[in-house]
């Protein structure tokens, strides 16, 4: 391999890397904009907030189904990637669990209309929970599972079951004011402590 060669292989994973985070950049604003305006927002505010042109998000995203899956996906590994981060991270093990269920709750209570969204394909929406529960399953397993060996939680508790409960908790939230899920979920969180 002579010089050049390395040289277009940096060029090509430099490009690759500005690619990725470009990317990340459009998703993190359209997420930004579904929160604030559902997903129903025109794509000229999503460019608008991204800083690129409305060419530039249709031909990554050529439906609006396309858009609101990837948002829904990035955002799922943005919190499947915290989990391991926050336990390394955090004071304790339920320290970490605890500012992870509320990334988790962060998530849950911004995918204002997915469903609706992608309504008429089911097969779609069903794979998509499937990949939501794939990734995210195992975090909330090893979160808890750290936190029970640590003697903090009991180690009964099963991370579907939890997330479920979380979930739950989540339903409604966005459409009712006085409903303030995250605080009923950080109330769940500390009532999963073993008492000392």
């Amino acid at each position: 391999m002579n010089d050049s060669d390395e040289g277009a292989g940096r060029a090509g994973q430099s490009k690759r890397k500005d690619a990725r985070r470009n990317n990340e950049t459009l998703l993190d604003a359209a997420a930004a904009v579904f929160v604030t305006s559902g997903v129903e927002a025109p794509v000229r505010d999503i460019a608008a907030k991204a800083g690129v042109g409305l060419g530039t998000i249709y031909r990554h995203f050529p439906t609006r189904a396309d858009l609101v899956i990837a948002v829904y996906r990035h955002q799922i590994e943005a919190c499947a990637e915290a989990g391991p981060a926050l336990l390394a991270a955090g004071p304790t093990p339920h320290a970490a669990l605890g500012q992870w269920i509320g990334l988790f709750v962060d998530f849950l209570v911004t995918k204002h209309g997915l469903a609706a969204a992608l309504q008429a394909d089911s097969a779609g929406f069903e794979a998509l929970h499937a990949y939501f529960l794939d990734r995210l399953l195992p975090v909330c397993t090893e979160l808890l599972g750290a936190a029970a060996a640590s003697g903090e939680i009991d180690s009964g508790l099963d991370a579907y079951q939890l997330m479920r409960g979380v979930g739950n908790l989540c339903i409604g939230a966005d459409a009712d004011p006085r409903y303030d899920a995250r605080r009923l979920v950080e109330l769940l969180v500390a009532g999963l402590r073993q008492p000392r």
